[in-house]
């Protein structure tokens, strides 16, 4: 069974800095694609990034383009999301998401697992 345990969010200040870990077990990490989402109060999930099973491939959002950064290690079965000049705008519960295919999806529906989510939270 596949299980994906998000880490790292918190109170930061705007402009400031987190790094988010997603720890994946349960299947071979190296064949899903990741996908970063998040979900403010009363919004839809959104994408935030994506990137390929083998780490060759990402895509951003538009509001994150130039601030976050998505990779992964398949050696530790973790995937990443580095997220710089936070804005309060990106205040969300972030949450994790793999897809058992060779390249990410922005669209939701399309992964089959996810974490149970982070608290990012931005102060002006």
């Amino acid at each position: 069974q596949v299980q994906l345990v998000e880490s790292g969010g918190g109170l930061v200040q705007a402009g400031g800095s987190l790094r988010l870990s997603c720890a994946f077990t349960g299947r071979a990490f190296s064949s899903y694609a990741m996908g970063w989402f998040r979900q403010a109060p009363g919004k839809e999930r959104e994408f935030v990034a994506g990137i390929s099973w083998r780490g060759g491939s990402t895509s951003y959002a538009d509001p994150v383009k130039g601030r976050f950064i998505i990779s992964r290690d398949n050696d530790k079965n973790t995937g990443y999301l580095q997220m710089n000049i936070l804005k309060p705008e990106d205040t969300a519960v972030y949450y994790c998401a793999a897809r058992n295919a060779p390249d990410y999806s922005d669209y939701y529906r399309e992964y089959d697992y996810w974490g149970q989510g982070t608290q990012v939270t931005v102060s002006s």
